[in-house]
């Protein structure tokens, strides 16, 4: 399955590089010329742009933003999603406020557009053991990414499921090395 990366610090570009290892691909973009020469070394797809970036993803996309919460994370979104087209896939995997994935999602799916929030935890060690994943999204959209998922956060399979109070499906999981979460229906952040 390929899976577009914007944002190629110690957590995005171990993504990516757990995801290759697994068989995926990737279509990679970052603000550094330097980062996503790094990982096209590593056979990812470089992009120099958010335009090419968009036009090398294969349909449905899926473009995952892993930058840090606030202006650059809501602008990189905006713009994303000027560039894509109705059931394409946004999924932020930084550490957005909630309320703002509410918000987002809502905006998104007027423009046709799917949204998936990703809270992601695992730092530069989750490239080898894996990551600790909240995932909330709609139940149709989640199960397609599941490959993602499931590269990423070994176990991911043996989480129940349980919708949230907002109607949105999340999943949880742990990495080999986290202790799984200790109440059942937790929703996503």
């Amino acid at each position: 399955m390929q899976l577009g990366m914007i944002g190629l610090g110690r957590m995005g570009g171990n993504i990516v590089r757990r995801l290759m290892a697994h068989g995926h691909s990737a279509v990679v973009y970052d603000k550094d010329p330097k980062a996503v020469a790094t990982l096209a070394a590593d056979k990812a797809a470089g992009s120099a742009s958010l335009e090419e970036f968009v036009l090398k993803l294969e349909q449905p996309r899926t473009a995952w933003v892993m930058l840090p919460a606030g202006k650059i994370t809501e602008a990189t979104i905006d713009a994303l999603s000027r560039l894509m087209q109705p059931g394409d896939t946004i999924i932020d995997g930084g550490n957005t406020f909630w309320q703002d994935d509410v918000r987002r999602g809502k905006a998104l799916k007027e423009r046709g557009l799917n949204y998936v929030d990703v809270g992601t935890s695992g730092g530069i060690w989750g490239i080898e053991r894996g990551y600790c994943m909240m995932i909330g999204g709609e139940k149709s959209v989640v199960d397609r990414l599941d490959p993602i998922f499931s590269a990423l956060a070994p176990g991911i399979g043996d989480i129940p499921r349980t919708p949230s109070r907002d109607g949105r499906d999340p999943r949880l999981s742990r990495a080999i090395s986290m202790p799984a979460p200790s109440a059942p229906g937790i929703s996503s952040r």
